[in-house]
């Protein structure tokens, strides 16, 4: 037998040049940047660049709303009293939130089976990979449930030697 290659051609000129019509390659060289891309992204540069230059203008202003909405302005028998009491309380409970929403996606994740987009429980490990599926997607459980005489089957196999991987 004998076999072929083909190779593709290669192309060992020069750096790409920009294209007719003010278009470029991008970093990953895939497709060129269009003018309308650059003009796009020039405009947000320049807005950021304003808004940081309005924000430095104004910190007095900023400053001072910030303290009357977290309450820190007009304090109590303490100047952070307003605030601990009214929207520094929050904080706690915003991260008691988060962190156990995190734990629960963790757990989910950990023992869900392994196959993207499934959230059924996995208890059934895979032979040769790290991977734990559902009865639905492993290949040697069966979808509609275990009968009796499957079971039975396969226990005769296992006795036997002759298991198939489960």
């Amino acid at each position: 037998m004998s076999e072929t290659t083909s190779k593709s051609p290669t192309n060992d000129a020069a750096p790409a040049s920009p294209e007719p019509g003010g278009t470029e390659p991008t970093a990953l060289g895939s497709e060129p940047r269009s003018d309308t891309t650059k003009i796009l992204l020039g405009t947000l540069l320049l807005l950021l660049v304003i808004g940081i230059a309005l924000l430095i203008a104004f910190v007095g202003f900023v400053r001072h709303w910030l303290a009357v909405h977290t309450g820190t302005l007009n304090g109590g028998p303490d100047i952070y009293y307003n605030f601990w009491s009214g929207f520094g309380s929050d904080l706690g409970e915003a991260t008691l939130i988060s962190a156990v929403a995190v734990g629960v996606y963790t757990g989910v994740r950990k023992v869900n089976c392994h196959t993207k987009g499934c959230w059924r429980i996995g208890h059934h490990p895979l032979d040769g990979t790290p991977y734990i599926l559902c009865r639905h997607h492993h290949p040697h459980v069966p979808s509609a449930g275990a009968t009796h005489a499957h079971i039975l089957d396969h226990y005769r196999r296992v006795q036997e030697g002759k298991a198939p991987p489960a």
